[in-house]
């Protein structure tokens, strides 16, 4: 039986899971490639080195009852949750020492949510968070990379962490948001064999959180651009208290490039408690080429990355054929 090998995408629009299962395997069989695992990288491209399961949770955050809600339909907690995100990405990109030009957009935006705190209305707020974001998307990485189109889909990619994070918005049987996307990820890993799960981005909060109620083996959990070393935001709201590595997780990498906005507090091990094995994240930096690096495969395809994922798939497989 071949070992589990469980994807976690991150925030964003509608996606091809079948598509995006394939855009990933290449990416890891690239880095693969760079680290000397030729053939795991073959196998890897054709979809034969693990049971692999891309999870796609995206619909959750549009279903019916979900219909018309954006960021600037949250509630004042929420809004204040998304405040403070976006203050956190931009003090984080702001301690990097950006150029002159890069620091004047950042200051602007800070300001605009600074003023944010003073208004009474909710449809000022929410203007003045759209405003912020809008700003931000002056920023050169963001700009040429033609990642968001407007503020507005910005903050609403944004919104989908303050939306796991409310533990909210019921559907007709009283399951909230979260706990529906939880049990996405829980169910590819219910068949009892080992799995090395990656998750990206927001990814990396739903993982955590499931892995704490998963009984099963997991060799290896990598998380690349993680948003969980956000103490204001992300840190404080995750489940249970306080933050530790879950105990099924034997190894626990976590990547994160300097210039990825979504990752502003990248050292995980001063963030978590280890487990009752003592496993605590291992934070590694990587320096990916390209305008956007926030994106998965910039991440998969790093031979630091992929070469720790093929050696853990291989020594579950070797196991399980003894």
């Amino acid at each position: 039986m071949r070992p589990a090998l469980v994807l976690v995408h991150g925030i964003g629009g509608a996606r091809d899971a079948e598509k995006e299962r394939d855009s990933w395997l290449a990416a890891l069989a690239s880095g693969a490639r760079k680290a000397g695992h030729s053939r795991e990288a073959a196998e890897l491209a054709r979809n034969s080195f693990a049971e692999t399961t891309f999870v796609y949770y995206g619909d959750l955050f549009t279903r019916p009852q979900a219909q018309g809600r954006t960021a600037q339909h949250a509630g004042v907690e929420e809004s204040g949750a998304l405040r403070q995100m976006l203050e956190c990405l931009i003090d984080a990109k702001l301690d990097t020492d950006p150029d002159k030009r890069e620091r004047h957009v950042l200051e602007h935006a800070r300001a605009e949510l600074t003023a944010g705190q003073q208004a009474q209305g909710s449809g000022d707020v929410a203007r003045r968070l759209v405003n912020a974001c809008t700003t931000l998307l002056a920023l050169p990485g963001i700009r040429r990379a033609g990642q968001w189109a407007s503020g507005r889909l910005m903050l609403g990619d944004l919104a989908q962490v303050t939306r796991y994070l409310a533990r909210a918005e019921p559907d007709r049987d009283g399951r909230t948001l979260d706990e529906r996307i939880r049990d996405r990820i829980l169910a590819p890993l219910g068949d009892g064999r080992p799995a090395v799960v990656i998750a990206h981005s927001l990814g990396s909060v739903v993982a955590l959180e499931c892995l704490h109620h998963h009984s099963g083996s997991v060799p290896l959990l990598v998380t690349l651009g993680s948003p969980l070393g956000m103490r204001t935001v992300v840190r404080p709201r995750l489940r249970p208290q306080p933050p530790a590595t879950p105990d099924c997780v034997e190894r626990w990498l976590n990547y994160w490039d300097r210039d990825d906005l979504i990752a502003p507090r990248p050292w995980l091990e001063r963030d978590m408690l280890p487990s009752s094995t003592g496993c605590l994240p291992e934070s590694a930096r990587v320096d990916s080429d390209g305008i956007w690096v926030h994106t998965a495969t910039k991440y998969l395809a790093q031979a630091s990355v992929a070469g720790p994922v093929v050696e853990a798939l291989r020594r579950e497989e070797e196991t399980a054929s003894t």
